[in-house]
């Protein structure tokens, strides 16, 4: 754990947070979040700053950022779980009604194979290292991994629940199921989307996190907070048009907190001169 706590500090927050200047976003970061400085003690140099706080947790979203920390809606994540199956069975038969020079997963020589016997035949021959277009394999498969990782990661799993979901889904629904029926499973496919999709799917958390912590507003823009909340997790966004949004409407306190500043102390001095 302390590993993908190490590696979360010297490897994400620098991304995200480059994302961002980018982006001309200051990071507010719940709990880590804080706003501008209300009062200073001009004596003293304490300063106090506000910082959000939600009354009663209901997500990840409304707590310190941590790599470890669990809250699991296994309720939300069956839902998510079906959309994924539902979408893999939907893709399938669109696949299998497409006329033959439409796909290259439909092969005249595959024709006279039952639709199971198909999936023993290429099941058996695989994995392989396939030669696909390297978009496909090295940018859309990773940026699907991160949407199954953000799956899991927004109902309230940690990196490696989050994970272990990313590599169910993306291995068996989709490489050893829906593809399966079609063509040879493939090497990179098994591994770069799990992985490469989990360090993605991280930094997306990262910045969905700013987003939730200033009410779906990003740079100032709701339209901008949306499109962006759609972008990297797309399943819960749609999901929650169905099952609503917790992290929506949330009750969002602002709690003072006094920062000592380097001339703080208490007594006092006497002064006597002769």
């Amino acid at each position: 754990m302390k590993f993908f706590s190490y590696l979360c500090d010297l490897v994400m927050k620098p991304l995200v947070h480059i994302l961002l200047i980018a982006l001309s976003i200051l990071p507010s970061h719940a709990y880590e979040l804080t706003d501008t400085i209300a009062a200073t003690d001009t004596l003293a140099l304490d300063t106090i700053a506000w910082v959000q706080t939600v009354e009663e947790p209901r997500t990840l979203y409304d707590l310190p950022y941590s790599p470890t920390r669990r809250m699991e809606n296994w309720r939300r994540l069956t839902q998510n779980t079906t959309v994924f199956a539902l979408a893999g069975l939907a893709t399938l038969y669109v696949l299998e009604t497409l006329p033959e020079d439409a796909t290259a997963w439909n092969k005249k020589e595959l024709r006279h194979m039952g639709l199971f016997e198909r999936w023993r035949y290429h099941a058996e021959r695989g994995p392989v290292w396939d030669k696909d277009n390297p978009i496909f394999n090295y940018v859309l498969h990773p940026y699907g991994g991160a949407v199954y990782y953000m799956g899991a990661r927004s109902c309230g799993f940690n990196v490696l629940g989050s994970l272990a979901y990313c590599t169910f889904i993306s291995s068996m629904l989709w490489e050893y199921g829906i593809e399966t029926f079609n063509e040879v499973p493939s090497v990179q496919d098994l591994f770069i989307t799990p992985l490469a999709g989990m360090m993605m799917g991280e930094c997306f958390y990262h910045i969905k996190r700013v987003i939730v912590a200033n009410d779906y507003h990003l740079c100032g823009s709701w339209f901008f907070g949306h499109l962006v909340a759609w972008i990297v997790d797309p399943l819960n966004e749609f999901v929650s048009l169905f099952a609503g949004n917790p992290c929506k409407n949330r009750n969002v306190l602002m709690t003072p907190v006094t920062i000592p500043g380097p001339n703080s102390h208490l007594g006092f001095n006497i002064n006597l001169t002769f």
